[in-house]
């Protein structure tokens, strides 16, 4: 090991120029002898960028073969990297199934927003709650007289001992909530096995599709795609079902590519936005659109 300390010192092969002793061996590129040198080491070597194996893919930061080459070439900013810049059109040869993001169109067909997936929901909690005012009015009154006693100490002396709620009062309970859910059931399940459309669906002009086709779902499908919010209903007096339910409709906010909610996962479907000539998807067996896999991508 030599006791040399780093520095520059004149190059013994080439005395013309100087190079960069690190105590262990010349680094860096040499320069003139008559030249100062900077302070400390030279830096480090970039190291070269990689080409493509196949032709005619351009290198990230780099012109594609065949184009012009700018005055002042600078790489893209990184975080503009997966977009290509305006203008850009692709050279030829140029690989067109790089990772841009694409917008999934099931079919040919736009995914509905989540604001339309919101008031349709709405919508039909409105028509629900209306059939429940109607079927379920009767147990709601004798439910309402159950609890008329409870309410009136709690009115009279709100610190005092309250008197506990009836036997009946919760079979009251079990029993609009059972009621509350058959209702739901039959007011969705059909409607979309059928047409793929509640009554806000088709409001809003959205419509649920299986992801493989456009063909009506049955009642079978329509039930399984119910089912995992549907059947929490009769937990609400517990409140663990109205929690599972919310987090279900906010399922759809975790799924970019397809905005699929649980309940659409365990069905395999997918809602999409009718064109503004309500044009329906015409039923097919392999993707619908020409050219669309399964899945949804064009």
């Amino acid at each position: 090991m030599s006791s040399l300390p780093p520095g520059w010192y004149k190059d013994p092969a080439d005395t013309s120029t100087q190079r960069y002793w690190d105590g262990e061996g010349w680094v860096g590129e040499a320069i003139p002898a008559d030249a100062v040198p900077p302070d400390g080491p030279p830096p480090s070597e970039a190291p070269p960028v990689a080409r493509p194996v196949s032709p005619g893919i351009p290198v990230a930061g780099e012109p594609a073969p065949g184009m012009p080459m700018p005055s002042a070439w600078a790489p893209p900013p990184a975080q503009s990297w997966g977009q290509p810049p305006p203008g850009w059109t692709p050279p030829p040869g140029f690989p067109m199934s790089l990772p841009y993001p694409v917008q999934a169109r099931p079919h040919g067909f736009a995914l509905a927003g989540l604001g339309p997936r919101f008031m349709a929901r709405i919508l039909d909690i409105i028509a629900v709650l209306l059939l429940n005012v109607v079927v379920n009015g009767y147990f709601a009154y004798q439910f309402a007289l159950e609890l008329a006693p409870i309410w009136q100490a709690a009115m009279a002396d709100p610190f005092g001992p309250q008197p506990q709620a009836t036997p009946r009062a919760a079979q009251l309970m079990w029993i609009m909530l059972i009621v509350a859910t058959l209702l739901w059931l039959l007011y969705e399940a059909p409607a979309t096995g059928a047409r793929g459309q509640t009554l806000g669906k088709r409001i809003m002009h959205i419509k649920v599709v299986g992801v493989e086709s456009t063909e009506p779902l049955g009642f079978a499908r329509a039930f399984r795609r119910w089912a995992p919010l549907g059947l929490w209903t009769p937990f609400w007096g517990c409140c663990i079902g109205v929690l599972f339910q919310l987090v279900d409709s906010a399922s759809p906010l975790f799924d970019p590519r397809l905005r699929q909610a649980i309940h659409d996962r365990s069905a395999r479907t997918v809602v999409v936005a009718l064109p503004p000539n309500d044009r329906q998807p015409v039923g097919t067996s392999s993707g619908g659109h020409p050219g669309n896999p399964p899945g949804g991508h064009s």
